[in-house]
């Protein structure tokens, strides 16, 4: 793994932070792909995690954007991202190669929950810089309303081709409730084309499911392996 430092760090919602790092020489990538992240300290070395490129290969830095999940309310999880939240500029992390399986196929529907958005990121700037984006559309669920990550963007890039769902508030203007089969058979006429997925485990197994019910496709259905 290459040494990187921490250029900058700021929140993009209550507990969800941006990361920008110096960029290793000749280092490249392709949107939708992520890397294995450590911290360069002692007793968290080892302790790598994949993270999604939220940058674009042609940047001059790499981002990342990284929600914390602290023991305390999350006991499954190592501290990494907490630990993480914490350092700031001039810290070091140690970076892995590139690898990943969500890469664009073609336009489409992007169904994302929660920091499940951020393989989806990178995909959208470099469709959006190649004029490439029409065609496609985002379902975006999160919890509630100061949990979508990039909301003034995702707006931007998709206009009236964006539907924010919020399954544990109402909001007017949101839809509410999670992903469903109606939900989906709302917003959409066409279940053969490619439908890119990611998020919790579980939502991406059940949609994956109703997706194939509705007549979708399995070799249409793009997700991370």
């Amino acid at each position: 793994m290459k040494k990187t430092k921490i250029l900058l760090t700021e929140f993009v919602t209550h507990n969800v932070k941006r990361f920008i790092l110096e960029k290793p020489l000749g280092y490249s990538f392709v949107p939708g792909q992520a890397t294995d992240l450590a911290i360069n300290q002692k007793g968290w070395r080892d302790k790598k995690h994949p993270f999604t490129f939220t940058s674009l290969n042609e940047d001059l830095v790499l981002e990342f954007i990284i929600k914390s999940y602290p023991q305390a309310e999350f006991p499954e999880h190592d501290g990494m991202t907490e630990k993480l939240h914490n350092l700031v500029p001039g810290d070091e992390l140690l970076i892995g190669e590139p690898f990943g399986t969500i890469n664009y196929r073609g336009p489409g529907v992007f169904i994302a929950g929660g920091a499940g958005i951020t393989p989806f990121i990178a995909i959208f700037r470099e469709l959006k810089k190649e004029g490439n984006l029409s065609g496609n559309k985002l379902i975006f669920s999160n919890k509630t309303k100061e949990d979508i990550i990039l909301e003034p963007e995702l707006r931007n890039l998709f206009g009236d081709n964006l539907v924010l769902t919020l399954t544990q508030e109402k909001v007017d203007g949101y839809e509410n409730g999670r992903v469903s089969q109606d939900m989906l058979k709302k917003y959409l006429q066409d279940f053969s084309q490619n439908f890119y997925l990611c998020g919790p485990k579980v939502m991406v197994q059940e949609l994956q499911k109703t997706l194939i019910d509705l007549g979708a496709s399995i070799t249409s259905l793009i997700f991370e392996k």
